[in-house]
């Protein structure tokens, strides 16, 4: 059995990475969260590397969040994953780990990137002013690992997901991304018995979500993939890969999707004083069609056991207090 880091596993991402894996024979899952491990402190990183003997890793540890957070705490979102990318990816090289896999964003391409959104739109223009320093640290990521590549013919690859959902989120109305806010929103409206729900923005930009259940898949189909197999096509100055559903949808109709998901009876209201952002940015997926992997969740479907796992995790929340 080979032994796999998975950084990151409190988050959405990691916990479902630690959950997909372990269902796998062939892979020893070994996980931390940040009580277990400070990856912003290099030595204790060592440490833990001297410790386990890892021949691959993900890295899904990072400091996310939404509009509010990117705007209130850029030093922390630029500082924070330059560190832990940083000291993973170097430990990485000095410990000989086999295989690693780096998760980004679709937030490193420029704001007025063309759509849908290739891989080589990368640092051809401006990014999206709102989240600048996180998209600045995630792009160093893909250099890092092209870097070691180059120099080392180190395997680190990268993936650069769409806006994930799914159970395990960030459901808090500050920090949360545009899915479970309005989960939430409309959860807490209906309970509430409010009139309406105030959605930020006009409603007019669209964006695409896939399930993190996806996302799993998809890491585990390129992390399973053989070197001389996944290097073929893929360019060693343009290495990341888009992964995503290669279908977008304005934030009005999915407020009306969620409204009626959680039968929320109320009105919607779009405060157009809050900032839009981009108003438009679908991920190009050719490259992972071309090595074989698409994605399977449906929206609806997947938006439905989403607001099955709040509700659930409500009420047993609920039970612990």
């Amino acid at each position: 059995m080979k032994n796999l880091y998975i950084s990151g596993s409190s988050g959405m991402v990691g916990s479902t990475l630690v959950k997909h894996f372990k269902s796998q024979d062939n892979y020893n899952v070994i996980s931390t969260n940040r009580d277990q491990l400070d990856l912003l402190n290099r030595e204790s990183v060592d440490t833990f590397f001297l410790d386990n003997k890892i021949d691959s890793m993900i890295i899904a540890a990072a400091k996310v969040g939404g509009i509010w957070a990117n705007e209130n705490f850029p030093q922390e979102f630029i500082y924070e994953n330059l560190m832990i990318q940083n000291n993973l990816i170097d430990a990485a090289y000095k410990n000989n780990i086999k295989k690693l896999l780096f998760l980004g964003s679709s937030c490193i391409y420029p704001k007025q990137a063309n759509q849908p959104i290739q891989e080589n739109e990368l640092l051809s223009g401006p990014l999206e002013e709102t989240n600048e320093p996180y998209a600045i640290a995630k792009i160093a990521g893909i250099k890092l690992c092209e870097s070691y590549n180059r120099q080392h013919n180190t395997d680190f690859r990268s993936l650069m997901p769409t806006n994930l959902y799914g159970p395990g989120d960030n459901f808090d109305y500050k920090k949360s991304h545009v899915i479970p806010a309005l989960i939430r929103k409309f959860h807490d409206a209906k309970t509430q018995k409010k009139s309406h729900v105030s959605v930020w923005g006009s409603g007019e930009p669209r964006r695409e979500f896939m399930h993190v259940n996806d996302l799993a898949n998809a890491c585990s189909f390129i992390l399973n993939m053989p070197k001389e197999v996944y290097w073929k096509d893929i360019s060693q100055t343009c290495s990341h890969i888009n992964v995503g559903c290669g279908a977008d949808i304005s934030i009005k109709n999915l407020a009306l999707m969620i409204k009626e998901i959680v039968n929320f009876e109320g009105e919607i209201e779009f405060d157009t004083s809050k900032k839009d952002g981009p108003l438009k940015k679908l991920l190009n997926i050719n490259k992972m069609k071309d090595l074989g992997w698409s994605p399977s969740i449906q929206l609806d479907n997947g938006l439905e056991s989403t607001y099955r796992w709040f509700q659930e995790s409500q009420l047993k929340f609920r039970g612990q207090e």
